[in-house]
């Protein structure tokens, strides 16, 4: 009996050596994702697919398919039509639970680079135009005691805000669900409407996620009902915030400064407005980037693949109804 088919559409931080034995593995190494065409031709050939967000598995390539898995390394899957993988009876995988703390971490690395003007300074020294010690050189506010607001408080802006508490900070946050009251007593979180914590916070962070209902979820009439020393902070979707109205309120200095690990084109294309912006931090989708984590991520990605191959339930399923 011929062993499975399983195209990967990247090297991947972890050994292969668990899936190699029950299947016959391609590897994209190309540095780009696989084109549209090749991907969609590998998708006709092989019995597994395991993709990353910056590959399109949409309706069409489906239904052309003879995929029995597919399983994705990342938490998000808006790049994958669930609705037609249902509809074929294929299950689809995921990797929850394992980068909330790396990019909580990374949220706070940009909160406080953005509000101490990291990149600003180093920048600034190397262009040789440090000359002295200057009482109001590169100011930038105190974070310790500053009110956080956090739109979506699921488990990566509650682990955002328990790092708040470090710093003694006043926390707002707006979520589809409010929280249990337990959790908004443990991390000292007030439950608000979008309006007003726009309205009160000094720094706001993003941890929603990206869908049709937060589409442009901030744009000109939110920022102007920010702080003018507000600092906005993005590790979520960069379709939740509208480029365009950002890089007005940036540039007109409606607020001090913004911080984005994502973009709605990634990669931002090199003839961006933004990238003129010296009061704007731009880091390419590094959130989940630390070795422990993507290892994990990988392993999770492998060990759902494998399952889908041998027939077993996904451990990690965003469409479980295929097995009902």
């Amino acid at each position: 009996m011929s062993l499975p088919q399983v195209f990967i559409t990247r090297r991947l931080p972890a050994s292969l050596e668990q899936l190699i034995a029950i299947a016959n593995v391609e590897v994209w190494t190309e540095r780009q994702p696989p084109p549209d065409d090749i991907l969609l031709a590998k998708a006709k050939a092989v019995d597994g697919l395991l993709c990353l967000l910056t590959d399109k598995i949409d309706s069409e390539l489906i239904a052309a398919s003879s995929v029995q898995v597919i399983s994705q390394m990342a938490v998000g899957y808006d790049n994958i039509d669930i609705a037609a993988a249902t509809a074929q009876k294929i299950p689809v995988g995921h990797t929850p639970g394992v980068l909330t703390n790396a990019t909580a971490d990374l949220t706070w690395a940009l909160i406080m680079g953005a509000a101490r003007r990291v990149v600003e300074a180093d920048k600034f020294t190397r262009a040789g135009l440090w000359k002295t010690w200057e009482p109001d050189l590169l100011l930038g506010p105190d974070v310790a005691g500053a009110t956080l607001g956090i739109i979506g408080l699921g488990r990566i802006g509650q682990a955002v805000a328990r790092r708040a508490q470090g710093f003694e900070m006043k926390i707002l946050y707006t979520s589809r669900q409010r929280c249990e009251p337990e959790i908004e007593k443990l991390l000292n979180a007030e439950f608000v409407r979008l309006e007003r914590l726009l309205q009160e916070s000094d720094f706001i962070t993003i941890h929603t996620p990206g869908t049709e209902d937060t589409y442009h979820l901030l744009s000109d009439r939110e920022f102007a009902l920010m702080k003018p020393s507000a600092i906005l902070i993005n590790t979520a979707r960069g379709t939740i915030i509208d480029e365009n109205a950002l890089y007005r309120a940036l540039s007109q200095k409606q607020i001090a400064a913004a911080a984005v690990d994502v973009t709605e084109i990634e990669p931002l294309p090199i003839d961006s407005p933004l990238l003129s912006l010296d009061n704007l931090i731009i880091t390419p989708h590094i959130g989940s980037a630390s070795k422990q984590t993507r290892a994990k991520m990988a392993e999770i990605a492998i060990a759902n693949l494998i399952a889908g191959l041998k027939g077993d339930r996904l451990p990690y399923c965003v469409n479980p109804e295929v097995y009902s």
